[in-house]
C-alpha cells in the first residue's frame, strides 16, 4: 500500500479505523479481498497479490490486523532477488505471540527485504516497525498517517488525508462514505511541497495525490476497516481501473471473537 491512516481510540463509536489506498502497477495480477481457507491465509480476510502470493493488509476474526507499505528511496538500489515484502503480513497474523513481539521477531531478518513499514495490532494497541530505522514505536491513541516514508512523516497526502479522517472522527459520524471520499482525493501537491525521494519530478508529482490515476500505475483499491466498541467489524474494499473508475466492492461484516489464551 502507499497511503494508510490508522485511528486508534480516536472515534466515539469505533475503537479502530484503518483507511488505506493500495497503489500498484495495473498489470500486476491481484485478487479482491476474501476470507482465506488455506495457510497462510486461513481465517484471514485479505486481498492477494497473485504475482508473489502475499498481501498488503489483512485481519483475522479475532481482530488481529497487520498492514504493509513499501519505503520509497530512489537513492538505494532495489534488490529484485529480495523476498516478497507481502509475506510479512501473513507472517505477523499467524504468529502466536502478541503483535509487538511478533514484529520484533520478524525484524531479525528485516535486512533481507527491500524497504518496508509494517504495522500490526489487535484493536486495542498497535506497533510500527521499519527496516529503514532501528526504532520500534508503539502507536498511541490518536490518528496516524503512513505512506512510503516513516510513520507520521508529514508528506502532503499524509497530512491531508489524516486531517480529513480526524475531522470525520471528531464529528462522531458513523457513515464511512466521508472516509472513502478522503481516500479518493486526486489533488496533487504543489512542487514546493513535494518530498525528495530520489525519483523523477514527474513521479513525485504523480505520487503526491492521495488517489493516483495513470495508465500504468495508480490506486488499485481503497480499503476501510472499522471495529466498533462492541466488537462489530466491517471491512470494505473498493476496486478501481486505470482510469480511476470504481469497478467493484467487497463488503464484509463480522464480530470480533477473541481467541482463548
Amino acid at each position: 500500500m502507499c497511503l494508510v491512516v490508522v485511528a486508534l481510540d480516536a472515534h466515539p463509536r469505533y475503537s479502530l479505523v484503518i483507511a488505506a489506498n493500495r497503489d500498484e502497477y495495473h498489470a500486476r495480477a491481484a485478487r479482491t479481498a476474501q476470507w482465506g481457507e488455506d495457510a497462510p491465509f486461513a481465517d484471514v480476510l485479505a486481498g492477494r497479490d497473485l504475482e508473489a502470493g502475499g498481501t498488503w493488509l489483512g485481519v483475522r476474526r479475532d481482530g488481529r490486523w497487520a498492514l504493509l507499505t513499501n519505503v520509497r528511496d530512489g537513492h538505494r538500489n532495489h534488490n529484485p532477488a529480495a523476498p516478497s515484502r507481502g509475506d510479512l503480513v501473513p507472517a505477523v497474523l499467524n504468529d502466536r505471540q502478541v503483535p509487538a513481539l511478533a514484529l520484533t521477531e520478524l525484524m531479525r531478518a528485516a535486512g533481507t527485504y527491500n524497504g518496508f513499514n509494517l504495522v500490526a495490532g489487535d484493536g486495542s494497541s498497535a506497533t510500527w516497525v521499519s527496516n529503514r530505522t532501528a526504532d520500534t514505536r508503539t502507536v498511541v491513541a490518536g490518528v496516524h498517517g503512513l505512506s512510503n516514508a516513516l510513520l507520521d512523516t508529514p508528506w502532503p497526502k499524509v497530512v491531508q488525508t489524516r486531517g480529513a479522517i480526524a475531522a470525520w472522527a471528531a464529528r462522531d459520524v458513523a457513515d464511512l462514505d466521508p472516509v472513502f471520499a478522503a481516500l479518493s482525493d486526486r489533488t496533487r501537491a504543489p512542487d514546493t511541497a513535494l518530498p525528495a525521494t530520489g525519483v523523477s519530478l514527474e513521479w513525485e508529482r504523480l505520487l503526491s495525490a492521495p488517489f493516483i490515476v495513470s495508465q500504468d500505475y495508480g490506486t488499485r483499491c481503497s480499503t476501510v476497516l472499522v471495529v466498533d466498541r462492541n466488537g462489530a467489524a466491517r471491512f470494505i474494499e473498493r476496486s478501481y481501473d486505470a482510469s480511476g473508475k470504481d469497478i467493484g466492492e467487497a463488503d464484509f461484516a463480522f464480530d470480533v471473537v477473541p481467541q482463548p489464551d
